[in-house]
């Protein structure tokens, strides 16, 4: 048995979940609502504030879908925070000039180019831009959002010799040493 899916997802008061058809769920929240599949051979029991999963075949599951259990009760588990708290990730800017702009839906980077450089919010995803140099990227889907942030990483790559990029907040920094010249 899987040590992940054998632990039960804690609901919210404000979270609801129902089950459309027969191989669909749909979690609502205060932040909106997600639709999840659900593997076939997984059953599903609320207890109180609780979701347990269980496996229909217990006799023989295979190592596929013992692996699928705990996968699925991330994934629900990460459902639930999503639309009740939901997630974000900062992006720190460091460079000389770095600035980040926000207008209406889209974003206007100043990364050093000879051109600005645009990035689209893509839907589900919603900016936030604290300072010139500081970014908040927000969704109710965890996959998405840590997507999106590292497609925003990826417009400027971090330089090591010189710490300048774009950096996830609380990643650590180290700037390599240059060439000694020896005599």
């Amino acid at each position: 048995m899987s040590r992940v899916g054998k632990k039960p997802v804690v609901l919210p008061e404000s979270v609801k979940i129902e089950l459309i058809g027969e191989n669909n769920l749909k979690i609502t929240g205060p932040l909106g609502f997600v639709f999840l599949p659900i593997f076939n051979f997984l059953s599903l029991d609320k207890v109180n504030n609780e979701i347990i999963l269980t496996l229909n075949s217990q006799f023989s599951s295979s190592k596929l879908e013992l692996s699928k259990f705990g996968l699925f009760r991330s994934l629900l588990n990460n459902a639930v925070l999503g639309v009740s708290t939901g997630f974000v990730k900062e992006i720190e800017l460091e460079g000389i000039g770095y600035r980040v702009q926000l207008n209406g839906d889209t974003l206007h980077f100043s990364l050093g180019y000879s051109h600005p450089v645009i990035f689209n919010c893509p839907q589900g995803i919603s900016f936030e831009v604290e300072s010139q140099t500081k970014l908040k990227v927000k969704g109710i889907d965890k996959e998405l959002v840590g997507r999106v942030s590292s497609q925003i990483k990826l417009l400027r790559r971090k330089d090591s010799y010189k710490a300048k990029g774009l950096h996830f907040l609380g990643d650590p920094r180290k700037k390599k040493p240059g060439k000694s010249v020896k005599k």
